[in-house]
């Protein structure tokens, strides 16, 4: 598979929670000579496996263990973010490359899977109220043109889908302007993009199975060692879904059932902004090529082989 990275030097799988791509991503990776670098906000954390759904026993593909990255890299009750992230890729993505391996892309969080995509400049810039001031009464229209001023294109077209971002895209801008010895480094990428989906109510089906499973495997006992080692109820609802509605079940505030139906709902929901963001980033430009969960995994790896080949 050599000749592939003349076109593509990463393929990305994304879809909503429950479709089935971290086996996708694993069984691509085997095939690529390839190592998967995760794209998931919560996988991140150290000790909260079951309630994010790591999958850990997916990276092992006919008897091969399967490399992965940013999974387990900083301690439950600390808030990461999206810039953390895009730092911790480059390094990932970077060394996976420097050893001649093929970087696989996995992961939910269509920020973090975006932030990767397009490359956003996501240092943490401080706001210039200076700056917020002599712009405040400019129309949408100006600020679009004043962007436009630093750069040619503008790539990302979200930076202009309100007065808020536009603001803060040209902030970004002139903080870059102004300081020209900050790091801008940040890889070319051309990503091959593969969607994994299933239809609504298997989908549905799917979540609600899945999250009976992680309840028999001992998730309320995994959230019950977080709160034993210390890490506040606060801390831990902060991280919504599995980790709010278990930590509230544990300390009195919801019984077992409430905890499932209300947990469950939240899934749900959960899934359908994950397919709303992605249909979001087809509309803004992305070529997603999408597989339908219920083909065999031959079937699935069969199709990405022939959309790497093109």
């Amino acid at each position: 598979m050599e000749s592939l990275t003349h076109k593509y030097n990463m393929v990305t799988i994304l879809g909503p929670t429950a479709s089935g791509k971290t086996g996708v991503a694993t069984n691509l990776a085997y095939r690529l000579n390839g190592e998967v670098i995760s794209a998931d906000s919560r996988q991140i954390y150290r000790g909260m496996d079951l309630g994010t759904g790591k999958d850990i026993e997916e990276y092992v593909v006919n008897d091969t263990p399967i490399p992965f990255h940013l999974i387990d890299i900083v301690d439950a009750g600390y808030q990461y973010n999206v810039f953390e992230y895009q730092r911790d890729f480059v390094k990932a993505f970077d060394d996976v490359i420097s050893r001649d391996k093929f970087p696989v892309l996995c992961g939910g969080s269509g920020m973090y899977v975006e932030a990767v995509l397009k490359g956003y400049k996501l240092i943490q810039v401080p706001h210039n109220e200076e700056l917020r001031d002599k712009l405040a009464n400019k129309s949408l229209e100006e600020l679009t043109t004043i962007l436009e001023s630093y750069k040619s294109q503008l790539h990302n077209i979200t930076d202009v889908e309100n007065h808020k971002r536009a603001l803060r895209a040209i902030e970004i801008e002139e903080y870059y302007k102004t300081n020209p010895d900050i790091d801008n480094y940040y890889p070319e990428i051309n990503s091959l993009v593969i969607g994994v989906k299933y239809d609504r109510e298997s989908r549905r089906r799917r979540i609600t199975e899945r999250l009976k499973q992680r309840l028999d495997e001992g998730m309320v006992q995994e959230v019950q060692v977080l709160l034993d080692k210390g890490i506040s109820p606060e801390a831990l609802i902060y991280y919504g879904l599995e980790y709010k509605f278990l930590t509230k079940h544990l300390i009195g505030e919801l019984t077992f059932d409430e905890m499932f139906n209300a947990l469950n709902i939240a899934i749900h929901q959960f899934a359908k902004r994950q397919m709303t963001w992605f249909r979001k980033m087809e509309r803004n430009g992305t070529k997603i090529h999408w597989l339908d969960g219920y083909a065999s995994m031959d079937e699935k790896m069969e199709r990405i082989i022939k959309l790497l080949e093109k």
